[in-house]
């Protein structure tokens, strides 16, 4: 017996001595975790398979993209083959086409039909486009993206035209004759049929091209992973999928740290190399991007008054397809779909606003807006909330005529310098926490940080936010909610890979189709920036976004006709 109770004696020592080793490795490795900041900070994992902890999920797909997990009624499926069908780009019949064979603008034409008929004010004017390659030869397949505008320099006005693809090398543009006078016709390439292609495969094989990453914290250890709604490989993920949406979003885990520890996303960058040799050809700045056609004969029609005005004939029955949705003249936009009146002075806005608040949701091209009226609007002053620069959230007020106005970036993906994980709030969850009514005004835009990702990503977030649209204006159907469209942007061979005006086109035709037939109004942003005088900007100059906020707060202040 006794020898039992040593044996027990010795055994107990010996697991207090093995607890006081692994408490004081613990320890060490605690301290170890302090002070290995600056080695982790950056590190953006690739290669290192981890065992999963919460909020982990162990991706088997390569690579594994969320929006490939959607499950859609039967009304939803039908809806997206519908989009997904009205968007279907034309594609040459020999997948593999020679650079020499491809559209060349310079070689290309267009002529004005009847080009010395008599025109007057109302009237449709009809030019035919004719495609050649690099050899002089007629193009015998369509495809090719071309944007196309009516003009009158010294009346600082200038239109869009309608083009038809006959799928035969030649296209038809329409354009409504808006004004009297000389008017000029200009055509230009964007793409030719064979970049569109190389865009298409991007769009579908590359969603990961623009890469995104997060920081993760705990104490004064951090790490950053790489985070996309597609991540190609088998390793471990932090799971961020909204819970409300079911909007996808996945990060890499970080080696140590649990994914709770999120503080930041962050832009990470554009992949390079996405290109063989032969398909760089197509993207040529010179060349082949955004290249004018010129005219094979005139390149101008008189246009003749009407014999009387009638403005009561114009079609003011909103339609976010209809084309032209308006036209500049003298500098200002004049829409045919509802009366705009110009905002000139400060205190008009201010009447317009007093008693309002204001929420501005998307992109930096509706963070314009917000600071234009800032800037402009004495009174309106903005209140540091201590948001990153360009970033926001941002806020101005008015206390003298109670106006508040909010500009808040959309959720992931979002190619921001750095946004706080708490700021990352997706439009349709914000939407949703509106109380609304006759002084609530809502603008919207989201399209250009889309353009990378397969449409379908595009479109669930799309339906998300009307869902939130709908439902707010059933609990408050005098809340104001219009859409920014998106707009053309400058580009070159690169930035064409990641944000051509062809993907914005895309995605804005969807927007416009998803969006027609509930109470929302429009500010056609596209066709304010593709008919103006001035080069294409991302970021449209001051006298644009004066127009797109004219048309803003026309819809806030309708005049009484």
């Amino acid at each position: 017996m006794w020898r039992d109770s040593f044996r027990l004696q010795i055994f107990c020592l010996l697991m207090a001595i093995l607890a006081i080793v692994v408490l004081v490795h613990n320890f060490f490795q605690l301290e170890h975790l302090d002070d290995d900041t600056v080695s982790g900070s950056n590190w953006i994992t690739e290669n290192n398979v981890q065992h999963s902890l919460s909020q982990t999920t162990k991706t088997t797909r390569k690579p594994y993209c969320g929006y490939k997990q959607q499950i859609l009624s039967k009304r939803e499926q039908a809806e997206q083959e519908s989009l997904l069908a009205a968007i279907k780009w034309p594609k040459p019949s020999d997948s593999k086409i020679a650079f020499v064979q491809s559209t060349d603008p310079a070689h290309s034409d267009f002529v004005i039909l009847k080009p010395s008929g008599f025109f007057k004010v109302g009237d449709r004017l009809e030019v035919l486009v004719r495609m050649k390659d690099f050899q002089g030869k007629p193009k015998q397949y369509g495809g090719d993206y071309l944007q196309a505008r009516i003009h009158s320099p010294l009346l600082k006005a200038g239109a869009t035209g309608k083009v038809v693809d006959c799928h035969n090398g030649l296209y038809k543009v329409f354009f409504t004759l808006l004004w009297p006078g000389e008017v000029e016709v200009s055509v230009s390439l964007v793409h030719p049929s064979e970049a569109i292609q190389v865009l298409l495969r991007l769009r579908e094989e590359r969603p990961d091209r623009v890469y995104f990453k997060s920081s993760f914290k705990s104490g004064r250890y951090s790490e950053t992973t790489e985070c996309n709604v597609c991540l190609p490989g088998d390793l471990p993920v932090c799971n961020f999928t909204d819970l409300y949406t079911g909007e996808p979003w996945f990060c890499y885990k970080p080696r140590k740290l649990s994914c709770a520890s999120r503080i930041s996303h962050a832009k990470g960058g554009y992949q390079k190399g996405l290109l063989t040799q032969e398909e760089s050809l197509f993207f040529q700045s010179d060349v082949n991007i955004k290249r004018p056609i010129l005219s094979s004969g005139p390149d101008s029609v008189i246009v003749k008054p009407k014999a009387f005005t009638d403005s009561s004939g114009m079609d003011r029955a909103e339609d976010p397809t209809a084309s032209p949705s308006g036209y500049y003249y003298e500098d200002q936009w004049r829409s045919r779909t509802h009366w705009i009146h110009h905002f000139n002075k400060s205190d008009d806005i201010t009447k317009c606003l007093q008693g309002k608040v204001i929420h501005l949701f998307g992109d930096s091209t509706i963070r314009q807006w917000f600071e234009y009226l800032t800037a402009f609007v004495p009174d309106l002053v903005e209140f540091n909330l201590g948001s990153p620069k360009n970033v926001g959230p941002f806020m101005s007020v008015d206390l003298k005529h109670n106006i508040l106005l909010k500009f808040r970036c959309h959720g992931p993906p979002i190619r921001f310098s750095t946004v706080f994980s708490s700021e990352l709030r997706y439009i349709a969850n914000e939407l949703n926490g509106i109380v609304g009514g006759r002084n609530t005004v809502i603008a919207i835009t989201i399209w250009s940080h889309f353009s990378t990702f397969p449409v379908e990503v595009y479109i669930r977030r799309l339906r998300n936010i009307r869902r939130s649209i709908i439902q707010l204006l059933d609990r408050s159907p005098k809340t104001l909610i219009i859409i920014r469209t998106a707009n053309v942007q400058e580009l070159g061979p690169e930035v064409s890979l990641f944000n051509s005006d062809w993907y914005s086109f895309q995605l804005d035709s969807v927007m416009r189709k998803m969006f027609s037939g509930i109470a929302v109004h429009f500010v056609d942003a596209w066709e304010m920036s593709l008919a103006h005088y001035l080069p294409h900007n991302l970021h449209p100059k001051e006298v644009i976004v004066k127009n797109q906020i004219d048309a803003f707060l026309s819809y806030v202040c309708p005049l009484q006709t």
